[in-house]
């Protein structure tokens, strides 16, 4: 396993965004906020920087992020920018990779495809953007295969396909010049595909808080090495509250709990404020499910979110970790990924 790290054992960690929208603000603002949060990431020394597919979720502002990727992009200079993930199964892969292409030609070495079967959003949202032709993730395996034939210019002769031009065509040559291709999900399914592939994983941990030590190591007893990738490449994406002491975290949380509640119920709100999490009358089953879900989640003070993430990595194997963190307002969403960055120094890592 060849993992990433300064020599205090440090992984390299990257933001996942879903432009969260906080109740009182507008979508518009959350977009602008991601821009902004792009910045100070970069300033701060985190490695990469992935946007979010949601549809029609109040909460989460970015329905196509491969143009937002191409906003980031442009208002950073260093960090890897990508998707976390764009929802392959709505998608043409021929389309996606040209976009794609685009993407890299315009900035060459700093672009990641993380691609995803989930329908990130509701049946009937999905039906609409399928045009009613939404079938599912059945043909999720034969489209990775195609859009990483498109982008490497390799499918094989036999291919329906063999011989299409995709464009920029200054963008591919055997995964040169391309972007690095990752699979993404909460189980076992895509880990399995991307080890059979030979393709980057990331697990979402943010998702499914259990067993995904077993899903990357699995992943990597597996593997088998492609031209793209001789060896696995594992990234665990967690969900973290940073502050500055354990009972502000413990107070930030609250937000979370509630919007998870929220989900749970299939209630369409925007992200809530603290006021609004504290206000609620939660009963006896409600508080249950809502612990149980703290096993999602890893908060409090930097030296023990750095301790969790740190122990998160050594289970996992992950060779990078991805933090994804929502709190009731953007001060303290930024603080808490201030607070990380210093923790574990990543500005220093940079120099």
């Amino acid at each position: 396993m060849n993992i990433p790290r300064d020599t205090r054992g440090t992984p390299r960690i990257g933001v996942l965004d879903q432009s969260p929208v906080i109740r009182g603000s507008s979508p518009v603002e959350a977009i602008r906020e991601t821009v902004e949060l792009a910045r100070l990431a970069e300033d701060l020394g985190y490695h990469r920087y992935w946007l979010a597919e949601h549809h029609a979720i109040t909460a989460l502002a970015d329905p196509c992020p491969e143009i937002l990727v191409c906003r980031v992009a442009s208002a950073t200079s260093r960090m890897r920018v990508g998707t976390g993930g764009i929802l392959l199964p709505y998608y043409s892969p021929m389309k996606v990779a040209e976009v794609f292409r685009m993407l890299e030609t315009l900035f060459p070495g700093r672009i990641d495809l993380g691609i995803g079967r989930a329908p990130g959003g509701d049946r009937r949202t999905a039906q609409a953007l399928a045009w009613g032709d939404y079938s599912g993730a059945e043909r999720f395996p034969e489209q990775v295969v195609d859009l990483v034939g498109f982008l490497d210019g390799n499918l094989p002769k036999e291919h329906p396909f063999a011989g299409v031009k995709v464009q920029p065509e200054n963008a591919q040559t055997q995964g040169q010049g391309a972007p690095e291709v990752w699979l993404l999900g909460s189980s076992d399914y895509s880990a399995a595909l991307a080890a059979q592939l030979g393709l980057r994983f990331g697990f979402a941990h943010f998702i499914n808080g259990h067993d995904g030590d077993s899903v990357t190591r699995a992943f990597r007893a597996q593997y088998q090495p492609s031209s793209r990738e001789p060896s696995p490449f594992a990234i665990a994406c967690v969900f973290v509250i940073c502050a500055p002491t354990m009972d502000e975290a413990e107070k930030l949380a609250k937000s979370i709990d509630l919007r998870r509640l929220h989900m749970a119920k299939g209630i369409d709100a925007p992200v809530p404020t603290l006021e609004e999490a504290e206000a609620h009358p939660y009963t006896e089953r409600e508080r249950i499910y809502v612990q149980q879900q703290r096993a999602r989640m890893i908060h409090g003070d930097p030296a023990t979110v750095r301790d969790k993430l740190l122990a998160l990595s050594e289970r996992y194997q992950a060779d990078e970790l991805m933090l994804l963190t929502i709190t009731p307002d953007a001060a303290s969403r930024r603080r808490s990924y201030e607070l990380v960055a210093e923790a574990f120094d990543l500005a220093g890592q940079q120099a």
